[in-house]
């Protein structure tokens, strides 16, 4: 009589990085997930920077993502109870920022989606 085993189960393997993306190109992306609203504008007049296609596909969503955070804060800010939870929300820039030092490309659910939409990207 045979014991019967479980199948094994193996993680699923990791998105592999986008071709020619430098690290040079997953700082800035960084940077402008941390640094957002402003650094996305900064990427956006920097000739060198605006045309790489790892960092053009995240500069506009970005940007995007700054000022929809900036606004939610403003309005949360002003409910008292709600006040001392409002800093979390910046850690949504963390986990995105996490994901494109990776080197792949990141899409913010909807955000990416209305910028291709509107041609920005």
């Amino acid at each position: 009589m045979t014991i019967p085993t479980e199948p094994v189960i193996e993680p699923a393997p990791a998105p592999a990085p986008e071709p020619g993306v430098t690290s040079d190109d997953r700082l800035w992306v960084v940077l402008c997930f941390l640094l957002t609203p402003i650094l996305p504008l900064v990427t956006l007049f920097l000739e060198n920077k605006k045309d790489r296609p790892f960092i053009k596909y995240h500069t506009v969503p970005t940007l995007i993502l700054g000022v929809v955070e900036g606004i939610v804060v403003a309005i949360l800010s002003w409910i008292p109870v709600v006040q001392c939870i409002v800093p979390f929300i910046y850690i949504i820039n963390i986990i995105y920022a996490l994901k494109a030092n990776k080197g792949v490309n990141t899409d913010i659910p909807v955000i990416t989606n209305f910028a291709k939409a509107q041609g920005w990207q």
